[in-house]
C-alpha cells in the first residue's frame, strides 16, 4: 500500500507536465523581450507621457494673445443725457511683446523636457527587457529542474521494482524494500516542490512581459553555456547606459530653466493703440506698458535653477561611478559562474554520474550495501540539480551584464 501512494505522488505532477507540454507554445528570449516592448502597460504609460511633452513643445511656442479692451463711461438716469455727446466710448487694443528672447527659452526649457521623457521611456524599456530576460532564464531553469526531479523519479523506481521483486524471491529483508520507498517518496516530495516552482517562475516571467494571461510555455532557447561573452567596456557602458544620458540631460533640462528665468527677468513690453469718442469728439488712444523691475526680478528662481544645476552635474558623476562599478561586478559575476561550470561543476558531475552507476551494479551484484547506493544517487541528484541552478544563474548574470551594458532590447 505504500508503494503505490509514492507512484500516485510523482505519477500525477508527471502527467500534468506531459499535458501542460502538449499545450504549450513556443517562445524564445527573443520573442519574449520583443512581446513586452509590444504590449507592456508601463511602456504604453511612457509613450503617452512623451506625447504630453510633444505638447508642451508645442504650447511654448505660441506667441502671447492681444487683449481688447471695451469701456464706455459717465452714463446716468437724470438731467438732459445725450449718448453721443455726454457719454465716452473707448476701444482699445494692446499686443504684449516679449522682450530677452522668452520664447526662444520657453522652447528650448520644453524640448529639453521632451527629449527627457523619450530617454525616461527608453530606459524604461531597457529595465523592462532586463527582467523579462532574468525571468525567462529563471523559468527556463526551474522548469528543467521539474523535468530533472521527474526523470530521477522515473529511473528510481526502477530501482523500487528491483527490490520488489528480490522480496518477493525472498532473497533480500523488506527493511531495504521500505528504505528505497522512503527515497521515492522523498523525490516525489521534490519533484512536487520543483513543479510548483516552475509555475510560479513561469507566471513571473509572463508578469513581467506584461501579460494578462499566463498560458503554458515551452522554453526554445538553450538553457547551455553558450559561447563566453566579449569582456565588458565600461567607457563603452557609460556611452551606452540611458542612465548616464539621462543624468546629463537633467543638467541640460536644468541649464535651460536658468536660461528661461533669467529670461523671464527682462520686462516685457505692452504697446497699446485704440479708439476714443469724448464730449462728441473721435479721438486716438496709444500707450507703451513696460514693467519696473523693482521688486521681483526673477531672483528667487534663477537661483534655484543654479543649484539644480550644480546638484544635476553631481548626479552625473554619481551615475558614471555607479555604472563602473556594475560592469565590473557583472563581469566577474560572469566569468565565475562561468569557471564554476566547466572547471568545477562539470567534472563532479561526471564523477558522481560513473559512481553512481558503479554502485548502482556493484548493489545488483551484492558487492555494496544499500546505504551505499543511496548515497550514490543522492550526490549524484544534488551535483545535477546543483549544475541546473548554476547554468540557470550564469544565464541570468548574462542578462545582468547586458543590462549594465546598455545593451539594445
Amino acid at each position: 500500500m505504500p508503494l503505490n501512494i509514492v507512484n500516485t505522488r510523482w505519477a500525477f505532477p508527471a502527467l500534468c507536465f506531459w499535458a501542460q507540454l502538449l499545450a504549450a507554445e513556443p517562445l524564445s528570449l527573443r520573442e519574449a523581450v520583443a512581446r513586452a516592448m509590444r504590449s507592456h502597460p508601463s511602456l504604453a504609460a511612457g509613450t503617452a507621457r512623451v506625447a504630453a511633452s510633444t505638447a508642451l513643445v508645442d504650447q511654448a511656442g505660441l506667441r502671447p494673445n492681444p487683449r481688447l479692451l471695451i469701456q464706455t463711461e459717465n452714463w446716468r438716469s437724470y438731467g438732459h443725457f445725450r449718448v453721443n455727446e455726454d457719454a465716452e466710448h473707448l476701444a482699445v487694443l494692446t499686443q504684449p511683446f516679449e522682450t530677452g528672447s522668452k520664447r526662444l527659452r520657453r522652447l528650448e526649457l520644453a524640448r529639453a523636457g521632451e527629449k527627457r521623457a523619450e530617454l525616461e521611456r527608453a530606459l524604461l524599456a531597457r529595465q523592462i527587457a532586463g527582467r523579462v530576460k532574468l525571468a525567462y532564464w529563471n523559468a527556463a531553469g526551474a522548469n528543467r529542474l521539474r523535468d530533472l526531479w521527474l526523470e530521477n523519479a522515473r529511473n528510481f523506481r526502477q530501482i523500487v521494482v528491483y527490490h520488489q521483486a528480490r522480496v518477493r524471491e525472498g532473497a533480500m529483508a523488506e527493511s531495504a524494500l521500505l528504505r528505497v520507498q522512503l527515497e521515492e517518496q522523498r523525490l516525489a516530495v521534490a519533484a512536487n516542490s520543483a513543479g510548483l516552482e516552475a509555475e510560479r517562475a513561469r507566471i513571473q516571467l509572463y508578469r513581467e512581459m506584461g501579460q494578462p494571461e499566463f498560458p503554458p510555455v515551452e522554453f526554445t532557447d538553450p538553457l547551455d553555456l553558450g559561447v563566453p561573452p566579449s569582456p565588458a567596456d565600461s567607457e563603452q557602458a557609460l556611452r551606452d547606459r540611458i542612465e548616464v544620458q539621462l543624468a546629463h540631460q537633467g543638467a541640460e533640462q536644468a541649464r535651460a530653466a536658468l536660461r528661461s528665468h533669467k529670461a523671464n527677468a527682462v520686462p516685457d513690453v505692452g504697446v497699446t493703440l485704440g479708439y476714443k469718442r469724448t464730449a462728441g469728439f473721435h479721438t486716438a488712444v496709444g500707450g507703451v506698458e513696460v514693467a519696473l523691475p523693482f521688486f521681483n526680478r526673477n531672483q528667487g528662481n534663477v537661483a534655484a535653477s543654479v543649484a539644480e544645476t550644480r546638484a544635476w552635474e553631481s548626479e552625473t558623476a554619481a551615475v558614471e561611478a555607479l555604472v563602473r562599478a556594475e560592469v565590473r561586478a557583472a563581469q566577474a559575476e560572469v566569468d565565475m559562474r562561468r569557471r564554476q561550470l566547466t572547471d568545477l561543476l562539470r567534472g563532479s558531475l561526471d564523477r558522481a554520474t560513473e559512481s553512481s552507476r558503479i554502485a548502482l551494479a556493484a548493489y545488483q551484484l551484492g558487492g555494496a550495501d544499500l546505504l551505499g547506493l543511496l548515497d550514490a544517487e543522492r550526490v549524484r541528484i544534488e551535483l545535477e540539480v546543483l549544475y541546473v541552478r548554476t547554468l540557470a544563474d550564469y544565464r541570468q548574470s548574462l542578462a545582468s551584464l547586458e543590462l549594465a551594458m546598455g545593451v539594445e532590447p
